[in-house]
């Protein structure tokens, strides 16, 4: 990586800037919180060499929706489930206004 490019990574949701800790703190939450929702598959850090897990911005922003379900009174493994019932609607939808497009300009939907 140049000099030149070294920032991109500011701008990468998915680059894993941050460790455990800050990440915990960032969402108002606890490293045990991280670990669990961890454990339930609804985020997969990255690890670091020392294998420190390291989080994305985009996976910061799952969390929190996690914690938010949590703080409602939702247990944990629910809250997950809700969460990644949430990701495939929106997947859903997306496909579906991909072919409404499509069905209207007569262009196949690119499904990819």
């Amino acid at each position: 990586m140049t000099a030149d490019n070294s920032y991109d990574r500011f701008d990468d949701d998915d680059y894993p800037a941050y460790t455990m800790g800050r990440a915990a703190e960032m969402i108002g939450a606890t490293q045990g919180f991280l670990r669990a929702i961890g454990e339930a598959r609804l985020i997969t850090p990255l690890r670091s060499e020392g294998g420190h897990r390291r989080y994305s911005r985009y996976q910061l922003r799952i969390a929190a929706r996690a914690r938010e379900l949590v703080d409602q009174g939702t247990p944990i493994e629910a809250a997950c489930r809700i969460i990644i019932l949430e990701d495939q609607l929106e997947e859903a939808r997306r496909i579906n206004a991909e072919y409404r497009r499509a069905a209207e300009s007569d262009v196949p939907p690119d499904t990819a």
